[in-house]
């Protein structure tokens, strides 16, 4: 498989100030001793544009915990989704149940951790779909995105990338409709990855799953235990890098 074709085989998986003071010399008045001037005040630095806020999610489960940080920032939508799930105590036992691997041509192994809630009777309204393109946010090594049929059917089954995936970003250009309106990425594992790794590489049943899952599927899944958030851990969110301002092309697809 190559990496153009994995955007199209996930599009049918079910189912992320203020200024410095001038300040004037007086001029000397003639025949006056000059004073001497006072040191010039260090202008205070501007404070930072825009800065992005996460909100911290523990998803604790029986390999260990998976601390994600949710950009509010920037994908407003996706993530309010993901906390009202989080709120609700609704992922509490949603099981992490299929692990993808693709074996690319260049012999890399790469692929995703996917899970989320599989009762009918928690699942809210589906969430409007944040493109790529809208967010800027790319889907890089332990972004967290959306899984869905059709742009707008997203409610609780999320992805947790292994790996890069440029693919799974929007095409450039698109206006959020399929063909190549990509996935919702809304944030990234902060703590915890190898957690993540961990339940990917346990073993896959050889016949549970249909079609493009077939193959996939763990042959036992791993629930979490809850879904909580929780205060801004000590390591800062560096996984996920700075969003590409709207409108910028995405990053080569592979």
């Amino acid at each position: 498989m190559t990496r153009t074709a994995l955007a199209a085989t996930l599009a049918v998986t079910a189912a992320l100030s203020a200024s410095p003071a001038l300040t004037q010399a007086n001029a000397p008045q003639a025949n006056a001793p000059q004073a001497t001037p006072a040191p010039a005040e260090t202008p205070a630095p501007p404070p930072a544009a825009d800065p992005v806020h996460y909100v911290y999610v523990a998803l604790t489960t029986s390999a260990g915990t998976i601390t994600l940080a949710l950009d509010t920032t920037h994908a407003p939508k996706t993530s309010a989704n993901f906390l009202k799930y989080v709120d609700a105590h609704n992922l509490d036992g949603a099981p992490f149940y299929r692990a993808m691997h693709l074996k690319y041509n260049d012999g890399q192994d790469e692929g995703l951790l996917q899970g989320g809630v599989r009762l009918a009777n928690k699942l809210f309204p589906p969430v409007a779909h944040e493109s790529t393109n809208q967010t800027g946010l790319r889907h890089t090594a332990g972004t967290i995105s959306m899984a869905r049929f059709a742009p707008g059917t997203a409610t609780a089954d999320f992805m947790i990338l292994i790996s890069d995936m440029p693919a799974l970003d929007a095409e450039k250009g698109n206006d959020g409709t399929d063909p190549g309106a990509g996935f919702a990425a809304f944030g990234h594992v902060i703590a915890g990855m190898d957690v993540v790794k961990t339940i990917w590489a346990m073993p896959r049943s050889a016949t549970k799953g249909e079609g493009v899952m077939k193959g996939d599927i763990l042959e036992n899944e791993v629930p979490i235990l809850t879904a909580r958030r929780v205060n801004k851990p000590a390591v800062e969110p560096a996984a996920q890098p700075a969003p590409v301002p709207a409108g910028a092309p995405n990053a080569e697809a592979l």
